[in-house]
């Protein structure tokens, strides 16, 4: 099967952690970008981390060979060293019997993964990175719509 190829880049952020947050992310699939972005009034930075790249796997419509780019150690290191399977697999239970946080984006994310081919490659965030940049302000934007 080919797939169509696309990357995507995702960025979350929040005023307080807790706090009002919001993410965003870019689509591009050559050379034409889709930009999506949301937020909620109370939240966590790592709940807009993970639900950047939902909202992105979400809004495609068929398989495809994607290159996620993110600032978030948490989901790139989740998904690539396999926390996140581990942890389901443990009824959502870590390494040390902890409960993991977020298990039903996770699973989300899980699912999403699922029929597609997916490589996360993690950048430094703020640190000039074109599209990170374009996210980040997205979902900082965000932010400002719940104070």
């Amino acid at each position: 099967m080919k797939y169509k190829y696309l990357d995507i880049y995702t960025d979350g952020a929040c005023s307080g952690n807790p706090g009002p947050g919001g993410y965003g992310a870019i689509l591009v699939y050559k050379g034409i970008e889709k930009i999506i972005s949301g937020g909620e009034a109370h939240t966590t930075n790592n709940r807009m981390e993970l639900t950047a790249v939902i909202k992105a796997l979400e809004a495609l419509r068929e398989p495809c060979e994607i290159t996620v780019t993110t600032d978030s150690k948490y989901v790139c290191d989740g998904i690539t060293k396999g926390w996140a399977k581990s942890w389901r697999k443990n009824g959502w239970r870590k390494g040390d019997g902890k409960p993991a946080l977020n298990p039903e984006l996770w699973e989300r994310l899980l699912e999403l993964l699922d029929g597609h081919k997916v490589k996360f490659v993690w950048v430094k965030g703020h640190a000039g990175h074109p599209y990170n940049e374009r996210c980040d302000r997205l979902a900082v934007d965000k932010i400002k719509s719940f104070k």
